[in-house]
């Protein structure tokens, strides 16, 4: 076959090329085709696991949208509640003073604060004008984050929940975590003010404030972030610095820095501003008046607090530690003892216990005799009682007009807030109370040389039957004066003289001159069987060396509001209503006088030579000694016994309670010139001179002898008691 010149035909088909290649074009480069990695077969899951997961992940998911929503609700309603609490707050200034009570800032005589009472406060303080000492004190102890957290540290609370439980306590109870802005918080109580009508003390307010409950802290912590927006981190700590309680009544750091150290905030030291910071964790139980050591022991503490954190060097910190704070001189005498602890009691009770002002008042006390008083009853105890004695003293020193000089209430010489035997023992008075039956006899006309006969003497008394008194000696003087038989303490002639002149005259003048007790209207009355206060019988004495007239007496002398010069009140005692005659008064101190120079008190003489006078006393059964006497200065009262009646064992009116008004007297006296008594002796009473005979045929003449006769006869069945 040929071709016939022709080309060959196609051996492939037409498409096997492209375009380009067909219209002879260069034909373009074409990348590979990359080849995909050969998928593994995939095993075929479980259908219960996927089930299973699958469940799994819906509630993931429900839960993560339910915390995500449920996180932005409790934001939002936490927002509002900071809000609506900021919004509540008031200004800075209405919360530097959180006092619930005022103050009550006592004066001695001489114008000198000795005693502090209510809730002491000296005065707003900042955070930059107190001490920079202080400042980190307060910040090292009680909150060391206090600049850097919100308000709120949770690092804090996780850390006191763990420390609680691993203690064996709730989560909620003994650690708090707080930071200052809670404990700020706990001191505004969370905004809520006292109201008198709604608690029924102040003591259940506060508690109520600082209960710890889950809700309690709750709203705490509203109000510390409410705070915190609201106020800077220097406000927040000087509110707390002025309403924190610092101990010794002092509320703030002023008050503190004034009542320890006699100094402002601004000038304290390292070592003082330790002791107050120290303070804040336990005020009462580490204030450096209650316990000085203690209070050391802290500011050890945070002064290494301090140093820990670098707020005071390593050289400062060692200083102040072998250096600690000492009070000042005036700190511990600023409690104010029984004296003051009475005037609280006695004074106005709004402008005192319950005052919300601050109240200054100025009293009768004498710091010198007080001191000379407390001494004198330490020096008796520590060398003439035996060790182990329970026995307790009461001293009171007055003038004759009532106002009160010095106070003892107990073995506790300085004491404050405890029981006062001066002005709340009320005990039986025994042979104290005899010249009150004399002082009637003597107003009456009768005379100190007058005589009474002592002898066994019986009286039937209606409804207890016959009554015998004895004297303490168990024997008899026969016929006696009665100056004799008051400075021997007679006990019979003291009962007939009562029954001659009337119980109930000697009643009157005893309640006259000032024993308002319930006196007991039978024999014994004589005897002292009725009860007093120390208190009382010393103003009943006064009464007897002023002349004759009543004393109140009384330790308040002005009141007044702090910086107002206009006193709201003056004295609430002195001299009163004459109850007795000059002259009879004065008799009686004659009388008074014989007991201290020949009779039962005769340790009472003073060594110096000073005239005094008084009246020993002894009760039932040796429960109750007494002595109460006086110089032509002050009145002294003593007594001593057991709280719980217990007789005494060995000491009567005439022994230790003797020496220890001797002791008192001496001290106060010292360098005190020496004057008389206001004393009457009695005339002696010459026998009448012989008369001449004389005719006896007048019916006058008669008349008069008759007269005579009956008034003598009765003048012997009163004394005689014949």
């Amino acid at each position: 076959m040929s071709t016939s010149g022709r080309k060959p035909g196609r051996l492939v088909a037409d498409k096997r090329y492209s375009k380009a290649a067909s219209t002879g074009a260069k034909p373009s480069k074409k990348k590979p085709a990359s080849r995909k990695p050969k998928r593994k077969p995939t095993r075929r899951r479980n259908p219960i696991v996927a089930f299973i997961l699958g469940i799994f992940r819906f509630f993931w998911r429900l839960i993560w949208r339910v915390t995500v929503f449920a996180t932005l609700v409790v934001a939002l309603i936490l927002g509002t509640a900071v809000y609506m609490q900021r919004a509540a707050l008031p200004d800075l200034s209405a919360l530097l003073d959180g006092r619930a009570r005022g103050s009550v800032t006592m004066l001695d005589r001489d114008g000198r604060v000795f005693a502090l009472r209510g809730d002491q406060f000296g005065g707003v303080v900042s955070a930059t004008s107190v001490s920079p000492h202080l400042k980190n004190a307060v910040v090292a102890t009680e909150d060391k984050r206090f600049y850097g957290h919100f308000g709120i540290s949770p690092r804090g609370v996780a850390s006191a929940v763990r420390i609680n439980l691993s203690e064996g306590r709730g989560p909620l109870s003994g650690h708090g975590g707080s930071t200052i802005t809670q404990q700020t918080a706990k001191l505004l109580c969370l905004g809520v003010e006292f109201d008198p009508t709604q608690w029924d003390s102040e003591q259940d307010y506060v508690a109520d404030c600082r209960r710890s409950s889950m809700g309690r802290k709750i709203k705490e912590a509203i109000f510390a972030l409410a705070m915190e927006t609201k106020y800077s981190k220097d406000e927040i700590l000087s509110i707390y610095l002025n309403r924190a309680y610092m101990g010794g009544g002092a509320y703030g750091a002023e008050a503190a820095a004034q009542r320890y150290f006699g100094k402002p905030a601004s000038a304290l030291n390292p070592s003082e501003a330790a002791m107050i910071a120290g303070l804040l964790t336990a005020p009462t139980r580490l204030a450096p008046t209650a316990n000085l050591k203690r209070s050391h022991d802290r500011a050890a503490t945070v002064l290494r607090l301090m140093n820990d954190q670098g707020l005071l060097d390593d050289k400062n910190t060692t200083f102040y530690q072998q250096n600690p704070a000492q009070l000042s001189k005036g700190s511990k005498s600023l409690g104010g003892g029984y004296f003051a602890d009475w005037v609280m009691r006695s004074g106005p009770e709004f402008f005192t216990r319950d005052t919300t002002e601050d109240v200054e008042i100025r009293t009768t006390l004498d710091p010198r005799i007080q001191q000379a008083t407390a001494d004198a009853v330490n020096q008796v105890f520590e060398t003439k009682v035996r060790k182990g004695s329970k026995a307790q003293v009461a001293v009171v020193v007055m003038s004759a007009d009532g106002a009160v000089r010095a106070m003892v209430g107990g073995r506790d010489t300085d004491a404050s807030g405890l029981f006062n035997r001066a002005t709340q023992a009320v005990r039986q008075t025994g042979s104290a109370f005899k010249p009150f039956v004399y002082a009637t006899a003597l107003e009456l006309g009768y005379g100190p040389l007058d005589a009474v006969t002592d002898e066994p003497y019986c009286l039937d008394i209606p409804g207890s039957g016959r009554w015998c008194p004895e004297n303490y000696t168990r024997n008899y003087k026969g016929r006696v004066t009665l100056v004799d038989a008051l400075k021997q303490s007679l006990n019979i002639p003291a009962v007939k003289v009562s029954e001659a002149v009337g119980r109930p005259l000697v009643m009157r003048v005893a309640r006259d001159f000032g024993i308002p007790r319930d006196l007991k209207d039978t024999p014994s009355l004589a005897l002292g069987a009725s009860e007093a206060t120390l208190l009382e019988m010393t103003g009943a004495y006064a009464g007897i060396l002023n002349g004759g007239s009543s004393v109140t007496p009384y330790g308040l002398v002005e009141l007044s509001l702090r910086g107002d010069d206009t006193p709201l009140m003056g004295a609430g005692g002195g001299i009163g209503e004459r109850v007795i005659q000059t002259k009879a008064a004065q008799e009686l101190v004659w009388m008074m006088e014989k007991v201290v120079t020949e009779g039962t008190g005769r340790r009472a003489l003073l060594a110096d030579g000073r005239p005094a006078a008084g009246k020993t006393g002894t009760s039932q059964e040796a429960r109750d000694a007494w002595f109460v006497g006086f110089t032509a200065d002050y009145v002294t009262g003593v007594w001593m016994g057991y709280d719980d009646n217990t007789p005494l064992s060995g000491v009567t009116g005439g022994g230790l309670p003797t020496e220890i008004w001797n002791e008192v007297m001496t001290r106060v006296h010292e360098g005190m010139p020496i004057k008389p008594l206001p004393a009457r002796a009695p005339q002696p009473v010459a026998p009448p001179a012989p008369a001449a005979p004389q005719p006896r045929n007048q019916p006058e003449d008669v008349i008069k002898d008759v007269a005579e006769d009956v008034l003598q006869q009765v003048l012997r069945d009163i004394f005689n008691g014949n």
